[in-house]
């Protein structure tokens, strides 16, 4: 292992940042960071080691203190293959470039001291800012007190301390106190905490909800972009869900809405004759599958089984693609759109806001049909259930509540009596009572033309209307297959 100390040049004053937080983008950073409180301990300096190469590390080390140690613990201990330390000081006669060769073949990159004004003047706006940016941009893991400093993580404020003023003063933002101590390990757009300290994660009030002020301990997880969406929807004017939602009607086109669990030959047969029968273009929206996807997707060779004859894929992860005209282009003559099983919040890091969301709606405005199965299924409704990206088992995940709407005023959840979910709709009707629940078990569906949802499959859907008293011991209607249910008058068709 080698010792390199050098002076970094530390003239400009130092840059303002931008107020406004900015979404992340969903596919989460490049590089993993490991963000820590002032006085890190060795398990922080252990998972950068780890992350740079372990024994082949290449780690440079910026210290932004005058005097004092390379800011984290450990590094002989580790025996990386090199560490270079370069410290900043004020002296104007030293020069970048040895620095920037450094960075150059670096494997890792730690950012010590508690001087974030001196990295400000050091860093901020020079030629060391852009490469420290361009080695995370390669893949490159950078860590340390003064990590965050370089504003990789939009809308997050760091600090020892987080308080309800600093978020307060700049609503849509996530607070994030480290302590003394506290870091985490961020990978794409995950955090994992580690330590000994827990970390604070502050969020301002707003939508109903009074400020959040939560710790996590070692081993918690944090998905970044959930807790900005919570933060962003609490600091918007119209946040969601609302007081008072729409009708549930689907006033053009229909919607074939199932449960998962296979959707068996009537369901298919329904959705192709609702699309214009096998001649009609669809398009198959695979995007809440996890990487990486099949060539050809289940519904895309079930569609083609029942006699779909013009059947096209849809899928990206990148909502700048989604934005453009080309992409989505098959939206334009399609008559069905059908939406895939997996987790549905992928639809909505996807495709929210996007042209190719505006396109999805537009075909059921020109009296096509949209259908879906389990993930595809609760995406349709207005409300969304189980949108949490760390796991489907929180049916209320802030950040993550609002579907796509095509069927307004309701929410739908699936694999519903096959995975005793009853109880799970219970409590989100107590939380959102303004909605009307709707519970659809395996291998059944609801096909919604207008205000009415007719039963078809084999085995029965659930109705939860808060306005109504439990009849006995269940506090939701059960509609049969070939039943019918008024989803306006909330009551089964006679």
């Amino acid at each position: 292992m080698r010792l390199f100390c050098a002076l970094l040049l530390a003239v400009a004053a130092p840059a303002v940042r931008a107020a406004d937080p900015q979404p992340l983008d969903p596919r989460g950073l490049p590089g993993p960071l490991v963000l820590t409180g002032p006085a890190p301990g060795a398990d922080a300096a252990r998972a950068l080691f780890d992350l740079g190469g372990k024994d082949k590390a290449k780690i440079v080390v910026l210290a932004f203190a005058a005097k004092g140690d390379a800011g984290a613990p450990g590094w002989t201990d580790l025996k990386p293959a090199a560490v270079d330390v370069f410290r900043a000081g004020t002296a104007p006669d030293a020069g970048a470039a040895p620095l920037l060769k450094a960075l150059d073949g670096a494997t890792a990159v730690w950012l010590a001291g508690e001087s974030a004004e001196l990295f400000r003047t050091a860093v901020v706006g020079k030629p060391v800012e852009k490469a420290l940016k361009a080695r995370h941009a390669a893949g490159v893991p950078i860590g340390g007190p003064l990590a965050a400093e370089l504003g990789l993580i939009s809308g997050y404020q760091f600090g020892t301390t987080t308080t309800a003023s600093a978020v307060e003063k700049q609503p849509g933002s996530v607070g994030v106190g480290f302590g003394k101590s506290g870091a985490i390990v961020v990978r794409g757009r995950v955090a994992r905490v580690i330590g000994d300290d827990p970390i604070t994660v502050r969020v301002g009030k707003g939508a109903g909800k009074p400020a959040a002020n939560e710790q996590y301990k070692a081993g918690s997880l944090i998905d970044l972009c959930q807790l900005q969406r919570a933060a962003l929807n609490r600091a918007a004017k119209d946040s969601f869900p609302p007081a008072k939602p729409a009708e549930p009607e689907v006033k053009k086109g229909a919607l074939v809405i199932v449960g998962g669990g296979g959707a068996g030959p009537e369901i298919w047969k329904r959705f192709i004759e609702l699309a214009g029968g096998p001649d009609a273009p669809i398009v198959v929206v695979t995007t809440a599958m996890e990487d990486p996807l099949a060539p050809e997707s289940v519904e895309e060779k079930i569609l083609k089984k029942f006699g779909a004859k013009n059947v096209t894929a849809l899928h990206t992860r990148d909502r700048k693609e989604a934005d453009t005209p080309k992409f989505s282009e098959s939206l334009l003559k399609a008559k069905g759109v059908w939406f895939s099983g997996g987790r549905q919040w992928r639809f909505v890091d996807s495709y929210e806001g996007t042209l190719t969301q505006t396109r999805f709606a537009e075909v059921l405005a020109r009296g096509g049909v949209i259908g879906g199965s389990s993930a595809g299924a609760s995406i349709q409704s207005e409300y969304m259930p189980r949108g949490h990206p760390l796991g489907n088992t929180v049916m209320a995940a802030e950040g993550y509540e609002r579907g796509f709407g095509y069927l307004p005023g309701c929410a739908v959840d699936q694999h519903f009596f096959a995975r005793k979910r009853t109880a799970d709709m219970t409590g989100l009707m107590k939380e959102y009572p303004q909605y009307l629940g709707i519970g659809l078990d395996e291998g059944t569906a609801i096909v919604v033309t207008g205000s009415v949802a007719e039963v078809i499959g084999r085995s029965k859907v659930a109705f939860y209307d808060t306005k109504k008293k439990p009849d006995g011991d269940k506090d939701y209607e059960e509609v049969f297959p070939n039943g019918k249910y008024d989803l306006k008058a909330r009551k089964p068709v006679k």
